[in-house]
C-alpha cells in the first residue's frame, strides 16, 4: 500500500521531451518498481545524452544514455577472470551482454578534509563496502549515519571536491591473493611498490571475515622455531599461537621477528611482514636484508609506510591476514608479523577522532579492543577437515618507559597467548636478544616444543630463576662461599650462552646441543668472556664428529638417552681438549 506522504520526485533527462506513449511506460515502470512510493515524473532537457536517457529516482539512477551503456560494459569486461585467455572472453562478453536496467546507486559528496569524505544518498550502503569517487579514488565506509556516511579515501583526496557523485561498487573492501606475491613488496591495497611488473592475482579475499571457529581449529603443538635459544628453550612458539612481543624502542623487537623469518628457510612456510607506519628507508633496509640471505623468495612485504594516509595503514594488517589466510587455506604454514600495532592503533584513533567517536582512556576509541582481537583471532592451526593449515601471528607492541600496563599493551596481552618481553636494561648490558626471562610466557608452552627440545631444556628456567635470586641478595656481599660462588658462575655462563648475533639462527641440533652441554655443567670450568667462543667451536666440531646425531635431531626431534649421554662425553672430551690448547 502506498504511502502518501512518501512522494519521490522522478527527474528524466533526454534531449528531446518523451510522447505521451513514452511517459506512460516511464509511469508505468515507476509503479512496478516503487509500489509502496508516490512518484512524479518531470523532464528535463540535456542535449549532452545522445542516444538515450538518464532517469534518476531519490539517490537510484538508470542511466540509458550511450555513455552509461558503454561504461556498464567496461565495468563486465573488467570484472573478467584475468587468469584465463581473455580475448574470447571479451569477444563472448561483448556478443552477449545487454545493458542492464537495475538503478546504480550514486551519492554525492558532502564535506572532504583530513581523507575523511561525507557523503549522502547511498541508503543501502553497507559497513565495509569500496565506494568509487569521480576521479577513480577509492575509499571504505567506515561510519553509517541516518543521513548520511562517512568514507575512508585511499589515496590523494585532492581531486575530490563537494558536490562530486558517489557510485557503490556493490564489493567489500578486499586484497587480491596468489602465489605470485610470494618475494614481492606490495602496498595496503596489494598493488606493487618494489619497482616489478604488475602481479596476478588468484583470489579476491575481503580484508575483514570472522575468524575459524571452535570446531574448525586443532590443538597448538607443532613448534614455530625462531633459532633463538632464548626463545625456544623458554617460551617455545606453536605454530598458530599468538606471541606476542613487546618492549621500549630500540630493543630488538623487529631483530627477534626477523631472525624467527630467516629460521624458516626450507622449512616449506610463507612468512609475510606487515609494516605499519615504519620509515620506508628502514623497511627497504629490512627487505635488502631477506633477500641477501635468500629468505625473500618465501616472504611477503607489506608497507604502509608512515608516509602513507592513517586510512592505509589502518587497513594494512587486515590486508596482510588476508594473504595469509590465502596460503593457510591452502594447507600451508604461515609466519604473519605485525610491526607495529602501536602505530596501528595510532592511526586508528586519528580516524575514529575525525569520524567524530568518542575516546575514552588514553584518548582512544572503545572499540580499539575488539580492532585487535578481530584481527589476531584469525590466527589459527585449521583442523584437518580444513586442510590442516596455520597461521602463527607475532605482533609487536612499542612500550613507553618499559610500562606493560598501559591501555594498549594490556589489551593485545589479553589477546595473545604469551607475550616475549625485551627489556632496555638487558639490552644495553650486552644481553641480546633482551628477552625478560621473569616477565616472558607462552601459554602453549613445551606443547610447542619437539621431544628433543623438550627433555634438553629440563630445569633451565628454574636454574635461571635461582640464579636471579641469588643475583640479588649476593650484589651487595663480599664474602661468599664457594658453592655459592659456582651457581653464580653457572648462572652467569647460561645467560651468557642465551647471547645470540642478529641473522645467526641456531637449528634444533644446535639448540640441543648446546643445552644439553650446559645443563649438565660440562661447560661450568670455561671463563664466562669465553663461552660463547667454546659454544661456536663446539657445534662445528660435532657436526664434523657425528654428523648422524645432528641430522637424527633435526629430522626426528627426538633425544635418546643413549645420545644425551652421548653429547656429554663428546662435550667433556672437546671441552679438555680445549682448556689443554689453550694453556
Amino acid at each position: 500500500m502506498k504511502n502518501p506522504e512518501a512522494t519521490t520526485a522522478a527527474l528524466l533527462y533526454s534531449p528531446e521531451a518523451p510522447s505521451d506513449e513514452q511517459r506512460k511506460r516511464f509511469e508505468d515502470f515507476l509503479t512496478r518498481t516503487y509500489p509502496d512510493r508516490t512518484i512524479t515524473l518531470t523532464w528535463k532537457k540535456d542535449a549532452s545524452l545522445k542516444g538515450g536517457f538518464r532517469l534518476e529516482v531519490g539517490s537510484d539512477v538508470y542511466d540509458w544514455s550511450l555513455q552509461g551503456r558503454m561504461e556498464q560494459l567496461r565495468r563486465k569486461i573488467e570484472a573478467l577472470d584475468v587468469r584465463q585467455d581473455v580475448l574470447p572472453l571479451m569477444r563472448q562478453t561483448v556478443t552477449s551482454w545487454e545493458p542492464s536496467t537495475r538503478p546504480e546507486e550514486i551519492g554525492t559528496v558532502l564535506t572532504v578534509a583530513d581523507d575523511i569524505a561525507t557523503i549522502s544518498g547511498l541508503q543501502d550502503a553497507v559497513y565495509g563496502e569500496v565506494l568509487e569517487f569521480g576521479n577513480g579514488i577509492r575509499g571504505m565506509v567506515q561510519e553509517l549515519r541516518p543521513d548520511e556516511l562517512c568514507c575512508v579515501l585511499f589515496g590523494d583526496n585532492s581531486g575530490i571536491e563537494a558536490g562530486d557523485p558517489v557510485r557503490r561498487t556493490g564489493k567489500l573492501a578486499g586484497m587480491p591473493v596468489g602465489d605470485a606475491f610470494l618475494g614481492r613488496v606490495v602496498d595496503a591495497l596489494g598493488q606493487p611498490i618494489d619497482g616489478g611488473d604488475a602481479i596476478q592475482a588468484d583470489a579476491y579475499y575481503p580484508i575483514e571475515r570472522p575468524a575459524p571457529g571452535i570446531i574448525d581449529r586443532q590443538p597448538v603443538n607443532k613448534p614455530m622455531e625462531t633459532g633463538l635459544l632464548a626463545i625456544d628453550a623458554l617460551f617455545p612458539i606453536g605454530r598458530g599461537q599468538r606471541e606476542l612481543i613487546i618492549g621500549d624502542r630500540q630493543t630488538g623487537k623487529t631483530a627477534v621477528a626477523l631472525d624467527t623469518i630467516l629460521n624458516q628457510k626450507g622449512k616449506n612456510v610463507v612468512c609475510i611482514y606487515v609494516a605499519i607506519g615504519q620509515k620506508a628507508s628502514s623497511v627497504a633496509l629490512l627487505t635488502e636484508n631477506l633477500r641477501r640471505r635468500g629468505a625473500l623468495d618465501y616472504c611477503i612485504v607489506v608497507n604502509a609506510s608512515a608516509s602513507d594516509s592513517a586510512s592505509l595503514q589502518y587497513i594494512a594488517p587486515y590486508a596482510g591476514c588476508s594473504l595469509g589466510e590465502y596460503f593457510m587455506h591452502q594447507g600451508r604454514d604461515v609466519l604473519i608479523v605485525y610491526d607495529d600495532l602501536s602505530k596501528h592503533a595510532i592511526a586508528y584513533r586519528a580516524l575514529s577522532l575525525l569520524l567524530e567517536r568518542s575516546p575514552g582512556r588514553e584518548a582512544y576509541p572503545g572499540d580499539v579492543f575488539y580492532l585487535h582481537s578481530r584481527l589476531l583471532e584469525r590466527s589459527a592451526h585449521l583442523s584437518d577437515e580444513k586442510g590442516g593449515g596455520s597461521m602463527t601471528a607475532l605482533p609487536i607492541i612499542e612500550t613507553q618507559a618499559g610500562d606493560v600496563s598501559a591501555y594498549i599493551p594490556t589489551n593485545v596481552i589479553s589477546i595473545t597467548d604469551g607475550q616475549l618481553f625485551l627489556e632496555s636494561n638487558l639490552f644495553f648490558s650486552g644481553q641480546r636478544p633482551a628477552v625478560n626471562v621473569g616477565l616472558s610466557v607462552s601459554r602453549v608452552g613445551g606443547d610447542a616444543q619437539t621431544k628433543a627440545m623438550k627433555k634438553a631444556a629440563g630445569a633451565m628456567r628454574l636454574d635461571l630463576a635461582q640464579y636471579r635470586e641469588m643475583e640479588v641478595f649476593t650484589q651487595f656481599s663480599s664474602d661468599l662461599d664457594e658453592t655459592t660462588k659456582r651457581q653464580l658462575t653457572y648462572g652467569q655462563g647460561l645467560m651468557r650462552l642465551l647471547r645470540q648475533k642478529q641473522y645467526n639462527p641456531l637449528s634444533q641440533h644446535e639448540q640441543v646441543i648446546t643445552l644439553v652441554a650446559a645443563l649438565n655443567h660440562v661447560l661450568e670450568t670455561i671463563p664466562v668472556d669465553q663461552i660463547k667462543d667454546v659454544q661456536h667451536e663446539m657445534l662445528a666440531w660435532f657436526e664434523q664428529q657425528d654428523m648422524a646425531l645432528c641430522q637424527r635431531i633435526d629430522s626426528t626431534g627426538l633425544l635418546t638417552d643413549d645420545d644425551r649421554q652421548n653429547i656429554i662425553d663428546q662435550a667433556r672430551t672437546f671441552v679438555n681438549e680445549y682448556q689443554k690448547k689453550g694453556q
